[in-house]
């Protein structure tokens, strides 16, 4: 998160709690003409076997955080406000939540270049302090969690059952999907 972003999730934080919901991290866009502000809400991690975040979440936070934003005023000039469940592709915002992914993969794009990349799609294998630690391609990369400008979770679509399976070659091995030899 940029620095803009730290302090509206700061401001912000609190209320969602109160909620009865965690804020998981904001994305901050500003650009010309008006910023956008993205907000990630969850419930907590105790609860997520019972609920998960709807619609109705989502309004009822949109509507008590933009009466904050309106008293508190931390962005100047225009803005969009959305509020957003985390989705499948969750995004991960610190070390905290890489931790609690350990052994899931996660595509991660850099704010400074690491071992001559800036984004890798790895397995994450453990946390430590603000230490996180990759399996990419059968290699470990350690990154440190303050260097990471956006991260996303990157589901199994085909053990979610949204996307079908693929044998050795890449090809799609649902029966009668094979592709018939040519003469």
């Amino acid at each position: 998160m940029t620095d803009k972003a730290d302090e509206i999730a700061a401001l912000l934080a609190p209320t969602v709690a109160a909620m009865g919901l965690e804020l998981l991290g904001i994305e901050y866009l500003p650009a010309p003409g008006g910023a956008v502000v993205r907000l990630y809400i969850d419930v907590p991690q105790a609860e997520a076997g019972d609920r998960s975040v709807g619609i109705e979440d989502c309004e009822a936070v949109s509507r008590e955080v933009s009466a904050q934003l309106d008293v508190e005023d931390p962005i100047s000039g225009n803005y969009t406000l959305e509020v957003s469940s985390p989705g499948l592709d969750r995004p991960l915002f610190g070390a905290a939540q890489f931790a609690r992914f350990v052994g899931e993969s996660a595509k991660v794009a850099l704010k400074l270049p690491q071992d001559g990349r800036r984004r890798l799609q790895g397995r994450i294998l453990r946390v430590e302090g603000d230490a996180v630690a990759f399996d990419v391609d059968g290699s470990e990369l350690v990154v440190d969690a303050n260097n990471v400008d956006k991260a996303r979770l990157v589901p199994d679509w085909v053990a979610l059952g949204l996307a079908p399976a693929r044998d050795k070659s890449g090809r799609d091995a649902r029966p009668g999907k094979q592709k018939k030899p040519t003469r």
